[in-house]
C-alpha cells in the first residue's frame, strides 16, 4: 500500500551538534501553529522521545533498523503518522554512523533512505564560518543518495547566518537550502547525565523552555520552508503488519513514574493490540500493586536516583516480591531488573532475586545485541532470539545466564534470568523484533489468570 505522509528528518553531523534542541524547537513551533504533529526518534533512545511526547501531546515512536525490518519500520511510521499534518524524525549520532566503525547499517542515513524522507542537516556553527560549507559538502557528497535538501546552523548568530546563507545558496546551486539558524538559548538548555539527557519529567518548567525555543524558531528558522519540504515527500510504500489477537483479555501492570520510564511505545502497543489492559502504577508512590493483575512489566529508567524513596516504600517492595516469587508473570528490563534485586548500592530493594548491583563507573556491555534463549522460558523456546540493546553503568552480582547476548562483532556474554514466569535482565528488547516474545508473555499472563 502507499500513503502520503508530510515528513522531514533532522540529521546531525555528530552527537552534540544540537539535533534535539532544534527538533524540540521546531516541534513546539509547529504545535503552536495548531498543526497536528507526529514525532519520531532514530535508534534505541528512550529519552528524546519523552521530550517529543511532552511537546506534541502524543507518543513519539522509535525508528530503528536494527530492531525492525524495513517494512515493519515503514508500517509503524505510517501507523503513528495517521492524521498528522507533518511528521518530524530526529536522527541519532552523526548522520552516517551505524553498526560498527565502517558501516552505515542501522544509521540515520539508512532510516532516511528506507523511508524516502527528505533530510535537513543540523550543523554546529560555533567557532566556524566558511568551513561550515565544507561540512555540508562532505555530508551531501559522501553518499550520492544522501537525501540532504536543507541545512540549519545551530549555535549561530544572526550576522554570521546572514553572511553564510547566500554562500550556501550559491555554492550548492539551490540543491541544499539554508533554512535558518538557532542562536544559543541558555535559558532553555537541557542537562545531561550518564544515559543522555535528564528525562522530560525532571525538567523544571519544561513547557516554558520549549515555548522559548519555539519563539526563537519562529524568528530564526524557515518553518514554512521546512513544511514545504515535508509536503513534497514522495508517497511511502509498505505492507500491513498483522498482530495476533488473543482469545481473552489480560490485565498487566506497567511501572510508570520518574524512576521507571524507559519503554518503546510501539512495543507496549503490541500487548494492547493482542487484547491486554495496561494499568499504570508507581513503585515510587503507590503502596502496592494494582489489584487483579495477570502480569507486570518493570521497564528501565533511573532507579539509582531514587534509592531512598524506593527503599522506604515497603508496601510496594513486599507487593512486588510476593508477586514475582508467587509466579506472577513479569518482565523486568535493566532498571526494573535492578529493582527486583536485594539491593542497589547496598540500599534494600524488592529482594525478589538474589544479590545486588552497584555502579561500575563506566558503560557495561554497551550496544545492540541479539539475545538467544539457552532454555525454554516464558517468552520463547530454547534457541529462539530477539534483538535487544544494553546501556548501563551498573552491574549485578548475578546478571543471569539464561540467554546469550551477542554483538554483530561476534563478542558474546551470558545475560538475563528467565523462568516460566520471569524475564529479568539488562537487555531491553523491542517486541516488533519478534512478536512471538510478546505472545509468550501474554500466554503466561493468560495461564496465570486461568490458574488463579
Amino acid at each position: 500500500m502507499k500513503k502520503k505522509i508530510a515528513r522531514v528528518l533532522f540529521a546531525g553531523t555528530n552527537s552534540g551538534c544540537g539535533k534535539t534542541t532544534v527538533t524540540c524547537a521546531v516541534l513546539q513551533a509547529l504545535v503552536n501553529r495548531q498543526l497536528k504533529v507526529g514525532a519520531f526518534k532514530c535508534g534505541p533512545d528512550y529519552i528524546d522521545p519523552m521530550f517529543h511526547s511532552r511537546i506534541i501531546g502524543a507518543k513519539s515512536g522509535n525508528l530503528d533498523l536494527f530492531f525492525l525490518g524495513e517494512n515493519t519500520m515503514k508500517y509503524l511510521f505510517a501507523k503513528n503518522s495517521e492524521g498528522c499534518d507533518i511528521s518530524v524524525i530526529e536522527g541519532v549520532m552523526g548522520y552516517y554512523d551505524g553498526l560498527g566503525i565502517s558501516s552505515t547499517k542501522s544509521s540515520t542515513y539508512e532510516v532516511a533512505r528506507v523511508t524516502d524522507t527528505p533530510v535537513v542537516l543540523i550543523v554546529n556553527a560555533r567557532g566556524a564560518s566558511l568551513s561550515v560549507l565544507a561540512q555540508i559538502k562532505g555530508f551531501t557528497e559522501f553518499r550520492a543518495d544522501s537525501g540532504i535538501v536543507g541545512v540549519i546552523l545551530n549555535n549561530c548568530t544572526k550576522s554570521t547566518y546572514e553572511m553564510l546563507a547566500p554562500e550556501i545558496e550559491h555554492y550548492f546551486e539551490g540543491k541544499v537550502k539554508p533554512l535558518g539558524f538557532m542562536p544559543v538559548v541558555k535559558e532553555s538548555s537541557l542537562e545531561s547525565r550518564h544515559l543522555g539527557l535528564v528525562t522530560a519529567a525532571e525538567v523544571r518548567d519544561l513547557k516554558g523552555k520549549m515555548n522559548l525555543l519555539a519563539e526563537r524558531a519562529e524568528e530564526c528558522i524557515d518553518l514554512d520552508g521546512i513544511i514545504n519540504i515535508a509536503k513534497n515527500a514522495v508517497d511511502i510504500k509498505y505492507e500491513y503488519v498483522n498482530i495476533a489477537k488473543m482469545d481473552e483479555p489480560v490485565r498487566i501492570g506497567i511501572a510508570r513514574d520518574r524512576a521507571f520510564c524507559f519503554y518503546y511505545e510501539d512495543s507496549i502497543d503490541i500487548l494492547k493490540e493482542m487484547g491486554a489492559e495496561l494499568v499504570a502504577f508507581s513503585p515510587l508512590e503507590d503502596e502496592a500493586l494494582p489489584q487483579n493483575l495477570d502480569g507486570i512489566y518493570l521497564g528501565g529508567g533511573y532507579p539509582e536516583l531514587y534509592l531512598k524513596e524506593l527503599s522506604s516504600n515497603k508496601g510496594m517492595l513486599c507487593s512486588i516480591r510476593d508477586a514475582v516469587q508467587g509466579g506472577l508473570p513479569c518482565i523486568a528490563e535493566c532498571g526494573g531488573f535492578m529493582y527486583l534485586l536485594e539491593n542497589i548500592e547496598g540500599v534494600p530493594m524488592a529482594g525478589a532475586l538474589p544479590g545486588g548491583c552497584s555502579n561500575t563507573g563506566k558503560l557495561q556491555r554497551f550496544g545492540y545485541v541479539t539475545i538467544t534463549a539457552e532454555k525454554d522460558n516464558m517468552l520463547c523456546k530454547k534457541g529462539e532470539s530477539i534483538r535487544a540493546h544494553e546501556f548501563h553503568h551498573y552491574d549485578a552480582e548475578n546478571a543471569g545466564s539464561d540467554f546469550t547476548a551477542e554483538k554483530s562483532s561476534g563478542k558474546s556474554w551470558q545475560a538475563a534470568i528467565a523462568t516460566d514466569t520471569l524475564y529479568a535482565g539488562y537487555p531491553h528488547f523491542h517486541f516488533y523484533s519478534n512478536p512471538a516474545f510478546a505472545e509468550g508473555f501474554y500466554r503466561a499472563c493468560l495461564k496465570r489468570r486461568k490458574d488463579v
